[in-house]
């Protein structure tokens, strides 16, 4: 039997029975008994504002799945290319296609020479490396205006390609170009995450030699990173793509969007918060002062899941792994501490403040050698197949443009005064 609810309308009696699917009740069937009213929902976090079979999220459990694969399984299992196919293709590949994708992204990995001349070079040296990348994606459009055709498959396909490939190498270029280093091209014979450490840290004409703890640690951050579903970023792209924007425009809107402190700050905003803390010693008065009001615990608590972040765990194990390789880095005390502390303390627990994922990951960049500005920048790598997967899904749907409805709250009617009346 078909579970539904029954909304009557108070005013004139009228009531309407709506079918309840998958925890959703249609708005078309709200608006039909109560046209003219809208729900108010500033956030939107109670309201579906799309169908998507890329992600499960299930905070309350704990639960992350791409196209329902666990996230535990696929960061054990996967590398980020394998799973970059799986949230834009739908499917994990083979051998063969595995071959072909990493082809295919190899290949589209070099940005055009006048591109380093004309964008890169156009800011100022002390730049911050996201702006520079939100700034250059958005600038990729002119070089490829056969984007714009987005409802070609095959365009989509191709732009798809280009815009993972070329992620890393834009990045690289960022950071190199306010380090004041010469760039170094993609090389198609390394992996995607090898080639993109090598972009970022090779000096002179000698091989850069990548640890191959540090590589993995790498690719598996931007697994775990590749989509969140319906997030404030991906939002943003699915909003932005309605609007039927070419692919670039519509990648630099949501990075734009996780540009935000609120959103891919939260690793950095950890950081320095381990920083100012300063000392093992210091952390109980510090979760004191958190208990008080006085002080922010960042990097704990999140807005969907009210459970231990599974991508957490992940993360904490894979810090120890990287300390063994890098030296230990001397906030990992402080940080565990914290969590201990969380764990165990009633008002923590009650509040459903658990680790989550940027709580280690910034400890983990730090001792690989990335400065605090490119935090972020890494995050846009790794959630790019994730907002290329929705703005493709979402193109597939025929969704209409976005354009949520208001609560007024101005002024009501009234007349223009003269000059010299106002």
């Amino acid at each position: 039997m078909a579970e539904t609810i029954t909304i009557t309308d108070n005013r004139t009696g009228e009531s309407i029975e709506v079918p309840l699917v998958d925890g959703t009740v249609a708005a078309k069937a709200w608006s039909g008994l109560l046209p003219g009213v809208w729900f108010d929902d500033p956030s939107f976090s109670a309201t579906s504002g799309a169908d998507s079979a890329i992600t499960y999220l299930d905070g309350g459990a704990g639960l992350l799945r791409y196209r329902g694969y666990p996230i535990e399984q696929l960061a054990q299992s996967t590398s980020f290319l394998e799973v970059a196919h799986l949230l834009v293709r739908g499917e994990l590949p083979d051998g063969p296609q595995l071959k072909t994708w990493k082809s295919e992204i190899a290949e589209a990995a070099p940005i055009h020479e006048n591109f380093h001349k004309r964008i890169l070079e156009g800011f100022r040296d002390d730049a911050h490396a996201m702006g520079v990348l939100v700034s250059s994606i958005a600038a990729m459009s002119t070089f490829w205006p056969d984007s714009k055709n987005i409802e070609d498959p095959d365009q989509r396909r191709d732009e798809i390609v280009r815009l993972i490939a070329k992620m890393p190498t834009v990045a690289a270029s960022a950071y190199r170009r306010s380090e004041g280093l010469p760039y170094v091209l993609p090389d198609p014979d390394l992996d995607y995450t090898s080639n993109f450490l090598t972009m970022m840290f090779k000096t002179g004409d000698s091989p850069y030699v990548v640890d191959p703890v540090l590589r993995d640690a790498m690719d598996m951050l931007f697994v775990l990173h590749a989509d969140h579903e319906q997030n404030c970023s991906t939002t943003t792209a699915r909003v932005v793509g309605s609007a039927h924007a070419d692919p670039y425009v519509t990648v630099s809107a949501a990075a734009s969007a996780l540009y935000g402190p609120r959103h891919g700050g939260a690793n950095e905003a950890v950081l320095r918060m381990l920083t100012e803390i300063g000392e093992y010693g210091n952390v109980d008065s510090f979760m004191e002062g958190v208990k008080a009001g006085e002080q922010k615990l960042m990097g704990f608590g999140h807005r969907v899941y009210k459970n231990y972040d599974p991508r957490a765990r992940i993360v904490k194990d894979t810090a120890h792994r990287v300390f063994d390789v890098t030296g230990t880095n001397p906030l990992l005390d402080i940080a565990l501490k914290l969590e201990e502390v969380a764990l165990a303390d009633p008002y923590f627990i009650d509040r459903k403040l658990y680790p989550n994922v940027d709580f280690y990951s910034g400890l983990i960049y730090q001792s690989m050698g990335f400065p605090v500005e490119m935090f972020t920048v890494l995050f846009t790598i790794g959630r790019t197949p994730g907002w290329l997967a929705h703005w493709d899904e979402m193109l597939t749907q025929n969704s209409r443009i976005a354009r949520p409805r208001q609560r007024y709250t101005g002024p009501a009617d009234r007349d223009v005064p003269a000059i010299d009346e106002r």
